[in-house]
């Protein structure tokens, strides 16, 4: 679904385990790391959408994880122009995501990165809470950053951290 400004809705998904880290995937045969998401099929609501992206994508279902927060708006980032299919009708300038941050439930081994036969990504890693803002591609990093600020105090539970400087530190 393309809106008339030219925004695909989209779903974002942040995973946290109960150490506080984040799950970080890295894009099929290539060399960046991104959390999960995935555009809203017509019908489908963006839970809906998260449930099946979390699904295709991790290979998790819905009772291996629990919805924590969602975002209180949509949040768009553009697409640079060399990314911008011109061919395409309606022509999308970007996305607009809505967010979840989700806890999860289950072992690391429930992850399936193969579950479709087109996967996404081809490995993972947990990550401490704040480096996806840093080290995501350079045209998310602002709604990266708005996303993991307003998750912050939601993910502060599942682990006893220092805060120091905008970034939390896990105490192993």
């Amino acid at each position: 679904m393309i809106d008339a400004e030219g925004f695909r809705a989209n779903v974002g998904i942040v995973i946290c385990n109960n150490q506080g880290q984040v799950f970080w995937a890295r894009r099929y045969g290539q060399h960046s790391w991104q959390f999960p998401q995935g555009g809203v099929d017509d019908g489908e609501t963006p839970e809906q959408t998260m449930y099946r992206e979390l699904h295709e994508e991790v290979g998790l279902r819905p009772e291996d994880v629990e919805i924590v927060a969602s975002s209180k708006h949509w949040l768009r980032y553009k697409l640079p122009k060399r990314l911008i299919r011109r061919d395409s009708s309606p022509v999308c300038i970007g996305q607009k995501q809505k967010w979840f941050l989700l806890k999860l439930r289950c072992k690391d081994e429930d992850v399936n990165l193969l579950k479709t036969h087109h996967p996404e990504f081809d490995d993972w890693r947990w990550v401490s809470y704040w480096y996806p803002v840093r080290q995501v591609v350079s045209f998310k990093r602002d709604v990266y950053r708005r996303v993991m600020k307003e998750f912050a105090p939601f993910a502060m539970p599942f682990n006893k951290r220092e805060h120091h400087k905008d970034h939390w530190r896990s105490k192993r």
